[in-house]
């Protein structure tokens, strides 16, 4: 039997079903080594911890706040804070909810997705955003997700739906932070569903604890010309895995989704993409930038597939990394299965350090090394938020990803 989830488990107390599943996530346990989709992640260490459940809702941290504006629904470890969130305001045709029951599971989940599969047996609380057809949020909407420090480290489980209906517009800003330090635990599921012609922007900033574990799952279906734009901003956390997966269902359907993984110190940060062509003309665009950084380590796989029938479908995946120490680590994988014909399809992974031509000579210019190297690094990164049309939402991003990158360069230089 697995300690964690012995202890995340411990008081179960849901109907038939989720007792069944639950049951069968015992038997199951947690995947080892050898199962493929958790080979760069090992969960040895995990697996003997314990955690408590997160029942009560501390202060929240107004300065946190202080630049996310409303529409803001505001969770502080795992507990919807209600002092804090503000969303009665929001354009017709926007439904926004808080979930107050256990949410439907309506994704078959395998053995390979452990804490998806624990996610629907536990979590009882999320957003529910509801956007009709042709209506438009005029404002961003963000969910703010905060770990704050208990007396004992704790756990919990949120579940997100997002559902935009033929011709709807929308952005959803993701916010995961810290008010100091802890070593808690979330679990958070996020469904994704575009009718006809719908349009979502999604933009997530993770920058949690040093030492807190974060896992993530999302699972999106686009319809006919349906377009889903995606960009994650992996800075913080211990150990974090986020795994995308995305069906282009419909003739026409897009998917953008880019990405950073910035793994200094000894995070490991993971991140999955499984991308499905089904309809005809579908196409998806992914670019993701990793470094890591003195004991870091990054773990990319990025999974393309043009199924039978899906003609005339596009698809291209980048992923290109930065080594900036002898003992941190990337693993990438790009996979690309065509069943298809009439296709366009390219992808490609590198490994590399930052070019040593290139520093001398900014070096030779008056720059510090610091500078130097904040200034190459900032480069190769912000080419993933700089076509960003929302101007604000691009200025969000940058400055997360400058502090980061500030914190990264620091730490390099002062190791040297």
């Amino acid at each position: 039997m697995s300690v964690l989830l012995d202890s995340l488990t411990a008081g179960f107390d849901g109907d038939p079903a989720r007792r069944a599943a639950l049951d069968a996530l015992l038997r199951d346990g947690l995947p080892h080594a050898r199962v493929e989709a958790w080979k760069y992640t090992p969960l040895r260490a995990l697996e003997r911890r314990i955690f408590v459940a997160a029942d009560s809702t501390p202060e929240t941290d107004t300065e946190l706040l202080a630049g996310i504006p409303a529409p803001r629904l505001v969770f502080v470890n795992g507990q919807f804070d209600v002092a804090s969130s503000d969303y009665a305001a929001v354009s017709a045709g926007v439904t926004i909810d808080i979930i107050g029951t256990p949410v439907e599971n309506t994704i078959e989940l395998d053995a390979d997705a452990p804490f998806a599969r624990l996610n629907t047996v536990l979590a009882h609380t999320g957003v529910a955003i509801r956007i009709e057809a042709d209506a438009e949020a005029s404002a961003p909407i963000h969910i703010v997700c905060i770990g704050t420090p208990l007396a004992a480290d704790a756990a919990w489980h949120l579940r997100h739906r997002i559902e935009l209906d033929t011709s709807a517009n929308c952005t959803v800003i993701e916010h995961l932070l810290a008010s100091g330090e802890h070593a808690h635990m979330s679990t958070t599921r996020s469904e994704i569903v575009l009718g006809d012609g719908a349009r979502l922007i999604h933009a997530r900033m993770q920058d949690e604890a040093v030492r807190a574990t974060s896992f993530l799952r999302t699972d999106a279906a686009l319809a006919d010309n349906a377009h889903y734009t995606r960009i994650d901003l992996e800075l913080g956390g211990g150990l974090s895995r986020h795994e995308l997966n995305v069906l282009l269902q419909g003739n026409g359907a897009r998917v953008n989704a880019d990405g950073v993984l910035l793994a200094d110190g000894k995070r490991h940060l993971d991140t999955r993409l499984g991308i499905e062509h089904i309809g005809r003309d579908t196409v998806c665009a992914l670019r993701w930038r990793g470094l890591a950084s003195q004991r870091g380590k990054a773990v990319f796989h990025g999974g393309i597939t043009i199924h039978a029938g899906a003609d005339g479908s596009e698809a291209d995946l980048s992923n290109k990394n930065l080594l900036l120490s002898n003992e941190a680590e990337i693993d990438t994988q790009p996979v690309l299965e065509i069943y298809a014909d009439e296709v366009k399809a390219a992808h490609g992974a590198t490994v590399g350090q930052l070019d040593p031509t290139a520093l001398f000579y900014l070096r030779s210019r008056g720059l510090t090394e610091a500078d130097a190297r904040r200034l190459l690094t900032a480069a190769f990164c912000r080419e993933i938020v700089s076509g960003i049309d929302d101007a604000s939402l691009r200025t969000q991003l940058e400055s997360a990803l400058e502090r980061a990158l500030a914190r990264v360069v620091a730490a390099r230089v002062v190791a040297a």
